[in-house]
C-alpha cells in the first residue's frame, strides 16, 4: 500500500517511508546540554528536523505566594511555538494547542521530581520551539527532563518521549510533520524508564486493538533508546566538566609546589641564621664551663699553698719552742 503527496511515496508495501526509515525506525536525535548561562539548567535537543529549546529555573520562590503548594514544590511548565518555526507564520499569541500542551508536560514531569524536597517553592520549565516538524511534545518533554537534570533538582528517572502513528494501516514508529498530517492516528506517550512508568499517553485518531498494542510494543524499546542517549549526554557533559576540574586542580598543584620551593629558598637563610646563633650559644656555655672550671682550680691551687704555707709556719714555730727548751735546759 502506497500513497504520494506531492510526488513523494509516504510509506510502501515493504513498510520503507518517505525518508528512508523503515517502521520502527528513530529519527536522529541529539542533545546538547547547558547551553544557556543564566539558566539553572538547560538543553538543546534536535530530533529530525525539530529544534527544542528547554529551560529551568528554580527550585526558587514563588509569586503569587497564594499559588505555593505546602507540601510540595509547584511544577510550572510553557510550552511556546516560534512565530518562525512553522512554514506558514504563526500568530505570537498563545493557542489552545500550546496551553494544552503545557498542562500535560508539566503533569507528566511531576512524577519524576523529589518535589516534595521543596515545599512551598516554584520550578519554571521553559520550552521553546524554534523548529517544528511532527513529535513535538515528545521531544520537549524529552528535552525538559534533561534540562531539570541540568539544574541539579533532584529525580527519580529521566522522562523520555516517543510517539507511533497510524499511517495507512501501519503502524509507524516516530511519525514526522508529514506523515503526521496524512496519518490516520498519533499516540505520543511519555516513559520512565527505570521505573517501567508511562506518565503521558494520548491517542489521537483511529486505532484498532491490535494496532494498539503493536504501537505500545513499539514506543517501550523506542522510549529506552531515547533514555540512553539523554545519559550519553548527561554522561559526556559531566565528564568533560570533570576533567576541565582536574586540569584546573593539576595546574593549582604545580603553583603550590613552586610556591613551596620558593618558600624553601626564603626560609634556608633564616634557618642558617638560627643555626649560627644556637652554635654560637652553645660556644658561649662552653666558654663559660671552662671559665668555671678555671677559677675552680685556681682556687684549689690557693688553697693548697695556703695549707702548705700553714703546715710550713706551724713547723717553724715547733721547731723555735723545741730550740728554746734546749736552751733553757
Amino acid at each position: 500500500m502506497a500513497e504520494k503527496k506531492d510526488d513523494v511515496v509516504l510509506i510502501t508495501k515493504d513498510g520503507i517511508r518517505h525518508d528512508g526509515r523503515k517502521r520502527d525506525d528513530l529519527r536522529n536525535i541529539s542533545f546538547d546540554v547547558g547551553v544557556l548561562d543564566r539558566a539553572d539548567g538547560s538543553c538543546l535537543i534536535t530530533w529530525g528536523k525539530n529544534k527544542i529549546l528547554a529551560a529551568v529555573y528554580g527550585p526558587r520562590e514563588l509569586h503569587p505566594k497564594h499559588m505555593a503548594l505546602p507540601d510540595r514544590a509547584l511544577v510550572r511548565c510553557e510550552y511556546r511555538m516560534a512565530t518562525f518555526s512553522v512554514p506558514d507564520r504563526k500568530s505570537p499569541a498563545p493557542k489552545r494547542r500550546e496551553r494544552e500542551i503545557s498542562k500535560i508536560l508539566g503533569e507528566a514531569l511531576e512524577p519524576a521530581l523529589f518535589d516534595y524536597l521543596y515545599p512551598r517553592s516554584v520550578i519554571d520549565v521553559f520550552i521553546e520551539v524554534l523548529q517544528a516538524d511532527g513529535g513535538s511534545r515528545c521531544a520537549a518533554v524529552t528535552a525538559a527532563a534533561l534540562a531539570l537534570a541540568d539544574a541539579g533538582v533532584p529525580m527519580r528517572d529521566l522522562v523520555s518521549g516517543c510517539a507511533a502513528g497510524n499511517l495507512l494501516e501501519q503502524v509507524v514508529l516516530d511519525l514526522d510533520d508529514i506523515e503526521d498530517k496524512i496519518g490516520q492516528g498519533d499516540m505520543p506517550i511519555a516513559y520512565l524508564p527505570n521505573l517501567d512508568k508511562i506518565v503521558l499517553l494520548q491517542s489521537d485518531g483511529e486505532f484498532t486493538p491490535e494496532q494498539y498494542k503493536e504501537a505500545l510494543d513499539m514506543l517501550i524499546p523506542a522510549c529506552k533508546k531515547v533514555y540512553q542517549l539523554q545519559r550519553d549526554a548527561l554522561t559526556s557533559k559531566y565528564s568533560q566538566i570533570t576533567e576541565e576540574v582536574g586540569e584546573d586542580l593539576e595546574v593549582d598543584v604545580d603553583k603550590l609546589a613552586e610556591d613551596a620551593k620558593e618558600e624553601d629558598k626564603t626560609e634556608k637563610p633564616k634557618k642558617e641564621t638560627t643555626e649560627t646563633k644556637v652554635e654560637a650559644i652553645a660556644d658561649d656555655k662552653k666558654k663559660s664551663k671552662k671559665a668555671d672550671t678555671d677559677k675552680k682550680e685556681k682556687s684549689s691551687v690557693k688553697e693548697d699553698k695556703k695549707k702548705k704555707d700553714s703546715k710550713k709556719s706551724s713547723k717553724k714555730n715547733e721547731d723555735k719552742a723545741s730550740s728554746n727548751k734546749d736552751k733553757k735546759e
